[in-house]
């Protein structure tokens, strides 16, 4: 199964805070790539390495990878064609994902090579881009 992906400019940052904690205005106003996930043992926010303020408990250095959808929840196997070549290169990844697509953090050192894994593993390179989406659809249109 090949896909296309593309890097997303920036570095960034993993951050874990309590529960039942509101959401900080810093992860409301990240730029232009912010995920929030609230379970009810953490909170847990991906952001721009430069918007997590200095003591937030986080994982910094991260680079990301967009898989570049949308793609039908249907779909089986996605993220596997990813994680499969970089789990056998040795590249740990943190994986998110939204109505449309997926995203792989993976450690800023291990980035050239992450890009290399996916490359010999089929997968089409298409462009690096900044953290920003061009068209919304809403959730009664078609994919």
């Amino acid at each position: 199964m090949t896909h296309r992906f593309s890097i997303v400019a920036g570095r960034f940052a993993v951050a874990r805070l309590e529960p039942g904690e509101p959401i900080p205005e810093w992860a409301s106003s990240a730029g232009p790539f912010a995920s929030i996930t609230r379970t009810p043992d953490e909170l847990s926010i991906v952001a721009s390495e430069a918007a997590v303020p200095e003591g937030v408990k986080c994982e910094r250095g991260w680079a990301m990878i967009r898989l570049l959808g949308p793609f039908l929840f249907s779909q089986v196997g996605v993220l596997a064609s990813f994680a499969a070549p970089l789990a056998e290169a040795g590249v740990s990844l943190f994986a998110m994902s939204t109505f449309d697509t997926d995203y792989l953090l993976v450690k800023e050192d291990r980035a050239s090579s992450a890009r290399d894994t996916l490359v010999a593993a089929g997968h089409e390179l298409v462009r690096s881009e900044p953290a920003t989406r061009r068209r919304v659809r809403g959730c009664d249109e078609p994919a």
